[in-house]
């Protein structure tokens, strides 16, 4: 089997939700480590390289802002892109995080794979 291209690192609290995502972002291709809050998710940051950090906002004990600035901090190449259910979060994030990209819920999950796709290529881009 091949290796996946691009690793992502998704942090969504709402388990229904995160095994959609999971399964979803497998079969587009990607290899996927899946925590179900923030906390979770820095010593797998500290431990491995992502190419993107997937993460919902709201969650317990780190939210997803929180979560990008150590992100920032510990994997300063990794992206970061933002999937919540509320606006005022969104704005939160836009301010704080304005190079991430925020995807509102309910979305379809061939508009999550194309967002993803977008923002990898922008990476890839950068790079050259």
């Amino acid at each position: 089997m091949d290796q996946p291209s691009h690793q992502i690192l998704l942090a969504e609290d709402d388990e229904a939700m995160r095994v959609y995502l999971e399964r979803a972002l497998r079969q587009a291709g990607y290899g996927v480590d899946a925590v179900d809050r923030g906390t979770d998710a820095i010593p797998l940051l500290e431990e491995n390289h992502y190419d993107l950090l997937l993460s919902d906002i709201v969650m317990p004990e780190m939210d997803g802002i929180e979560l990008a600035q150590r992100c920032n901090e510990i994997s300063p190449a990794t992206k970061v892109m933002f999937i919540t259910g509320f606006a005022a979060v969104t704005l939160k994030a836009s301010r704080e995080q304005p190079q991430a990209k925020v995807l509102s819920k309910p979305f379809h999950l061939r508009d999550l794979v194309l967002e993803v796709e977008r923002v990898l290529e922008d990476q890839i881009s950068a790079r050259i």
